[in-house]
């Protein structure tokens, strides 16, 4: 199993792919032992897809101090080095989304393009969903509360329509594979911590390399108005809506291409 030691810790990651380089940023609690992942998609057949899993999660190190977002962008870069790549396309989704807004403003040479997919830019341009508000409950009351924010219209109503849909959302959404692990519970801490304190609202106008924001339309965990607030802010940014809510990726068929066709130029 590959591992790269940059700074303080040792990053797992997986290469898969041929192509232009696409570094891929995954979400909260993102751990590369999940299925499906990003190599089950179409990326590796149009790239050299690297993907890890960040710090405190899966295998990758847990330090039991505070993270930042500006560290977990470093960690981004420093796995670039190890590698050897001076640059590349970046996809980085939900949380993946504000390191990667982080890694093009700190590192900004290192970024050709950039796909930002249902994320925030935290500050005056919204925040995502606070997960770290209820990190206190257990993993069924947690799934309880964010599906209906992961796609607005899986409401109380479509939850009483759609029941043996609703109970098997629920059983994937609660399932923590991992759970035992050591650290594991930490680290996701850790990382909802530094999540809650994203904010690059302020620096966006900065960001000069080619940007796409990808999102869904019924998404309520990052919200569409602040989608267009990005946009907005970012010189030239493109925005695009899907039929989806936060895991639009997964829903519409047309948006995967779409993203690749961007990232390819």
């Amino acid at each position: 199993m590959p591992h790269a030691t940059v700074g303080d810790i040792d990053i797992f990651y997986e290469r898969r792919g041929a192509g232009e380089p696409l570094l891929f940023i995954s979400g909260t609690g993102g751990d590369l032992r999940n299925k499906p992942n990003v190599f089950d998609g179409p990326y590796p057949e149009a790239f050299d897809v690297l993907a890890y899993d960040q710090r405190g999660l899966g295998q990758t190190s847990k330090p039991d101090a505070a993270y930042s977002m500006a560290g977990y962008a470093d960690d981004a870069a420093g796995l670039m080095d190890h590698l050897g790549w001076e640059s590349a396309l970046v996809l980085g989704v939900s949380f993946g989304g504000m390191v990667a807004q982080e890694l093009v403003l700190r590192h900004p040479a290192r970024v050709r393009r950039l796909a930002l997919a249902c994320t925030s830019p935290g500050g005056a341009g919204g925040s995502s969903f606070a997960f770290h508000e209820i990190q206190h409950l257990d993993r069924e009351a947690r799934a309880k509360r964010v599906i209906p924010h992961n796609d607005t219209r899986w409401n109380e109503a479509w939850a009483r329509d759609k029941p043996e849909a609703y109970a098997m959302m629920l059983a994937l959404a609660s399932a923590d594979p991992f759970a035992g692990e050591p650290g594991h519970a930490m680290g996701a801490r850790r990382q909802l911590e530094a999540r809650a304190l994203h904010d690059t609202w302020d620096r966006l106008p900065r960001i000069d390399c080619p940007v796409l924001i990808a999102a869904g339309r019924y998404d309520g965990i990052a919200l569409p108005e602040t989608q267009e607030r990005m946009a907005a802010r970012i010189p030239d940014a493109r925005l695009q809506f899907f039929d989806g809510g936060h895991p639009f990726m997964l829903q519409d068929r047309a948006a995967n291409p779409a993203i690749i066709a961007f990232l390819k130029g």
